[in-house]
């Protein structure tokens, strides 16, 4: 079989590896549609280390694929069905979490348990958006983090898919008005379509649009504005320091974005103001996000902007690492 193995830097090489060989407990599956995740640019740009992609390894975990081979003792599968990979379990190793093998035409599943290591994905979810059960569970999980209630109102940062799926998240639970900031025009005119509000911090003064679709609040520390959530989806210095300007008495701020070096919080504003800052890395239930997904209440995919087959891997994580012209990239097999 065909697998991209990242040798360091700037460097991914497609060699061809043995096909896996399914023990009595195993299930191998050939994958039909992965995305590339953020992560995997991070190695690609920058070193895998602090994303637990090992050097001279397989890697992806953002995937659909299909059962093509079932060990005599496992019971819950069948050849055919379409399967999702928890990336946490599939390998049955913790440190084998990013490097699932989801830029690998094939991989072995061990012990392979249903609804653990890997969910059935229904029919009526195409293979495209399938392949973003994995950054949809990680957004759902940040928007479950803010406790949100319908009627409220929220802010994202970040056009990214995992900020997306946030603001698609905070939707589910009700959330009434969702606006998306980033500084790609090419994203954010994506998203216009799905009903949310959206600005360009480079091109729009942050607090004017804040205040012009939201309303304001007057309270102890000044002029705030009416948002409930803040999500940060990137990791960089300014949110923290916007969610402190603009946050309300008791609003939120979930970070799920990394953040490389500590930042500077007033944390008097946050005793007096009654705020909550929340930390967010995990998974949302699967089963939500596939109900999600089955319901079809948005087309999600118009998000996957580019499709590559796994000979052209590298133009591929190039044009993700492309914020300004295009949103979520997969490999098509």
């Amino acid at each position: 079989m065909k697998a991209a193995i990242y040798k360091g830097v700037k460097e991914v090489v497609l060699e061809q590896l043995p096909d896996p060989v399914c023990g009595e407990d195993d299930v191998v599956i050939r994958n039909l549609v992965s995305g590339i995740c953020g992560s995997d640019i991070a190695a690609y740009n920058h070193g895998g280390e602090k994303v637990m992609i090992w050097q001279n390894s397989e890697f992806g975990h953002e995937m659909i694929s299909e059962v093509i081979g079932v060990g005599r003792d496992v019971k819950d599968f069948a050849i055919g069905e379409r399967v999702y990979p928890y990336p946490t379990f599939a390998k049955g190793d913790l440190m084998r979490s990013a490097t699932i093998g989801g830029f690998s035409e094939k991989v072995l599943i061990p012990g392979a348990k249903l609804n653990h290591s890997l969910y059935k994905v229904p029919a009526a979810i195409t293979n495209k958006t399938a392949a973003m059960i994995e950054p949809f569970t990680v957004g759902f999980f940040g928007a479950k983090r803010a406790e949100p209630k319908p009627g409220q109102t929220a802010v994202v940062f970040g056009s990214g898919i995992i900020g997306v799926a946030a603001a698609f998240g905070l939707k589910t639970r009700g959330v009434e008005k969702v606006m998306v900031v980033d500084i790609s025009d090419f994203r954010l005119d994506i998203l216009k379509q799905y009903n949310f509000e959206v600005c360009n911090s480079m091109k729009e003064d942050l607090g004017e649009k804040l205040f012009e679709v939201f309303g304001e609040e007057n309270e102890i520390f000044g002029k705030k504005v009416n948002v409930d959530i803040f999500i940060d989806a990137v990791g960089i210095e300014q949110i923290p320091q916007q969610f402190q300007q603009y946050g309300k008495i008791g609003a939120k701020l979930v970070i799920i974005g990394i953040h490389h070096t500590p930042r500077v919080v007033d944390l008097q504003k946050i005793t007096m103001s009654s705020q909550n800052i929340i930390g967010s890395a995990g998974y949302e239930e699967v089963n939500y996000v596939l109900d999600f997904m089955e319901s079809k209440s948005y087309n999600l995919e118009h998000l996957v902007t580019h499709e590559y087959p796994l000979d052209q891997f590298e133009t591929a994580i190039t044009a993700a690492a492309n914020s300004g012209a295009g949103l979520k990239v997969v490999i098509n097999y």
